[in-house]
Parts: structure tokens; C-alpha cells; sequence
């Protein structure tokens, strides 16, 4: 599989990641064993979790897999931290919260370090400095290799970024942003992915696929087995059903036909190149779904397509993004 810098740093990836949202609870052991073993024979080093992900159970999962099944150093593991699961704070980026729920995480995982950590969302209630100062300690006590961001917006990673630049050598630069970004889902084309690119940080796109409803599968009735029929994953599908959604996905299904390949390898191809791209992380639920999506590798879309798959999924952006004199 081929690799890409993870922003403007050395570190290296493959160009496709594998997500762990569902392991430890739509997936269970064997079929996670069945996925990374797949993800690593096809190549693939960049394997995503969250310290929230299952409780916990996604990173004791994927500790224990690593302890026999593949190698540790064959893989890049980037997990984050931040996000809690109490109903009066959502987010806690204190420097005490972060540097407690990295021990925790790396004692799930079973290994001395992280590869990337990521803060995995914004604290309004915390100092951005102190947040940040969280990041630079965990790579000068050596328990993560790199740092980066999931769920910022514009300004905030904007703000982040430049804090950290501003003192080469004491603080480090951001490697990367995790964002959720797909052909129905383009916001982050308003501002995060500019700033991103103007400041060298390597994008990691979430639900590549639009929560799966890029892959064709709605596009008649809802799947028994899918996620948009499950009681606790419904309500994540749902915004993607709409009439909108609809003809987006009717064009990637015209696409896909006209290449003889599959819609979830057109979605996937499109969003795996845009600029800024480093690698789309993939929440397969099985082995069979992952591996449909790692047969991506060898397609690359014509540039007609793309443009057109552009036209359609296009976003509505006016003032302040374009030049006020045009509108």
C-alpha cells in the first residue's frame, strides 16, 4: 500500500487507516483479529482508536492483538483523548485529565507509546495553552511520537497550530487533524482544510463513506444488519438519508457503473485524493466490509468523474470564502 508524510513531519503512513469505533462492540474479538490481519497483509500501518471507543474496550483489543497476532512495530497506532462520558462535560482538555488518560491508554494498549496522539475534541473551559502543553509532554517524556487534533474548527486549529509553531524546538508541530469529511459531508472545505494546508497539517478523514450510506446500501430500504437499523447507530445515519444524500449517491452509483467497480470504491477513491488528504480512516464493522474497501488501492478516479462527483456533492459557499466582489 502506498504511504504518505502525515503532514509536514517525517512520519510516514499508509494511505488508508483502519478505524476501531465499532471494536469491542459491534465487533467482536475474532472478527477485529480477522481485520487487522487483513489491514496488515494488504500492506496498511495506520490504525486508529479513542480511549472512549467501547469504554476502553477498542484499545485493550487492540493491545491484545498486537501482542502475537502483528508485530507492534509494523504498525503506527494513534489514539486520542479528551472526550468523556459523563453527562455534565463533554470534553475535558486539562493538562491532569490528558496526561492521565494517556497512561491509562497506553496501559490498555499494552506498550510504552503511541505513535500519534490526538487531542480528540475542543475544550472551551480550558486554557489552549495548558491543553497544548499536554501535547508537548507526552512527546518529551517519549509516550507519544507525534500529536494532533480530531474535531477543531477552523479558527481553533488555526490558533493551535500557530501556538505550537511559535516556539520551534520547545513545542511541537501539529502532524495531523482527524475530521469527518466525505462526499456528503464537505464543511471542513470552508475553513479547517485551508488552514490545515497552510500550516502543514495532514488531514485524516473519518466516515469516508458517509456513514456507510456512499456504499449504495440505502439507497432502496434500510439493511436488517446495517448500522441505520441498529438501536445506537440509527440516529448517526440518519442525516445522510435525505433527498440531497440521494443524488449524490444516485451519481456515484452512475460513476461506478461506467467503471465497472463498486460505489464504495468511487467514494472512497474521491475522498483518498483530495488535497490535504493523508489517509481515510475506515470503521469497517467485519473483515468481509474492510476488505472491500482496501481493494481501493489500485484505483484512481479520471479526472472527469472527479469533477463531476465535485459538482454535485459542492457545498454552498459564499461570503466570506469567496471574493466579495463576485457576489
Amino acid at each position: 500500500m502506498e504511504q504518505r508524510h502525515l503532514g509536514r513531519t517525517g512520519l510516514r503512513v499508509t494511505r488508508l487507516g483502519l478505524g476501531t469505533l465499532n471494536w469491542a462492540r459491534d465487533t467482536d474479538e475474532q472478527e477485529a483479529a480477522d481485520q487487522l490481519k487483513a489491514f496488515w497483509e494488504a500492506g496498511g500501518s495506520l490504525v486508529d482508536t479513542a480511549d472512549i471507543y467501547a469504554d476502553g474496550g477498542a484499545e485493550y483489543l487492540l493491545g491484545r492483538l498486537t501482542e502475537g497476532l502483528v508485530p507492534r512495530e509494523d504498525l503506527v497506532i494513534a489514539t486520542k483523548a479528551g472526550s468523556i462520558l459523563e453527562a455534565d462535560r463533554r470534553v475535558d482538555g486539562s493538562r491532569r485529565h490528558l496526561l492521565a488518560a494517556l497512561d491509562a491508554s497506553l496501559e490498555r494498549l499494552g506498550t510504552d507509546y503511541v505513535d500519534l496522539w490526538q487531542l480528540h475534541a475542543f475544550d472551551p473551559h480550558t486554557p489552549l495553552e495548558e491543553t497544548l502543553q499536554a501535547l508537548d509532554l507526552a512527546v518529551a517524556s517519549g509516550r507519544a511520537r507525534y500529536v494532533g487534533l480530531s474535531n477543531f474548527s477552523g479558527w481553533q486549529l488555526a490558533k493551535a497550530g500557530t501556538w505550537q509553531l511559535a516556539a520551534p524546538g520547545v513545542r511541537n508541530r501539529l502532524a495531523s487533524t482527524q475530521m469527518e469529511y466525505s462526499l456528503l459531508q464537505r464543511g471542513i472545505e470552508r475553513e479547517v482544510l485551508p488552514a490545515a494546508l497552510d500550516l502543514g497539517i495532514g488531514l485524516l478523514p473519518s466516515s469516508p463513506l458517509g456513514r456507510g450510506v456512499l456504499t449504495g446500501k440505502y439507497r432502496h430500504a434500510t439493511p436488517a444488519d446495517s448500522r441505520g437499523a441498529s438501536d445506537h447507530l440509527a440516529a448517526f445515519v440518519a442525516p445522510y438519508l435525505d433527498e440531497t444524500a440521494s443524488r449524490v449517491v444516485e451519481a456515484v452509483t452512475t460513476a461506478a457503473d461506467g467503471l465497472a467497480v463498486t460505489p464504495l470504491q468511487v467514494a472512497l477513491s474521491w475522498v483518498r485524493d483530495r488535497p490535504g488528504v493523508t489517509a481515510p480512516i475506515l470503521g469497517a464493522r467485519t473483515a468481509q466490509q474492510l476488505r472491500a474497501a482496501l481493494s481501493v488501492e489500485t484505483l484512481s478516479l479520471p479526472d472527469e468523474i472527479r469533477r463531476a462527483l465535485d459538482d454535485v456533492s459542492a457545498p454552498v459557499h459564499h461570503y466570506p470564502d469567496h471574493d466579495w466582489s463576485t457576489l
